[in-house]
């Protein structure tokens, strides 16, 4: 069943690709990129536990969670979506956008924090290539894996 390894080869590159640009690209997420990254995870997970269950005969198992990780696909894209409308003005984004501090701090644990915390808006785009951000790439890519990963797993014997 090689469909079964498609989530989490996928969700691990773009998972990975996210941290890189962070981590050594200097790009920092804003909340709406963090919020992508949540189903790359979750899909990463069901598909490893996914491959572990064909491996043992399980396959009625793996397909379903290779069917749940292919919704995590679909959920990463629409918030790429989503993201994308915020970048291009289309719409706001979330009250989180612009900010990560929480609320309930007294002044002083807030100035702190504003202090060691980069602002990092969500409708700002810090890359893009041909006219489209990590975030346009993402509801493009993981928009048409989940698909191609639901039909398929649609199609599938159990």
């Amino acid at each position: 069943m090689p469909l079964v390894v498609l989530p989490p080869l996928y969700s691990g590159a773009a998972l990975a690709l996210a941290l890189a640009s962070q981590f050594w690209g200097g790009l920092q997420p804003c909340i709406l990129c963090v919020y992508q990254r949540w189903p790359h995870a979750i899909a990463l997970g069901l598909g490893l536990l996914a491959i572990m269950l064909v491996r043992n005969g399980l396959t009625r198992s793996a397909r379903a969670l290779t069917y749940l990780a292919g919704v995590a696909l679909l959920i990463t894209a629409g918030i790429g979506a989503f993201h994308m409308g915020v970048e291009w003005h289309w719409w706001e984004g979330t009250a989180s956008c612009g900010s990560t501090l929480g609320a309930g701090q007294s002044v002083d644990q807030l100035r702190a924090a504003l202090l060691a915390t980069p602002v990092v808006r969500c409708d700002e785009v810090p890359w893009s290539f041909l006219g489209l951000s990590m975030a346009g790439y993402n509801f493009i890519f993981s928009g048409l894996m989940g698909i191609i990963v639901l039909i398929r797993t649609a199609q599938s014997k159990a």
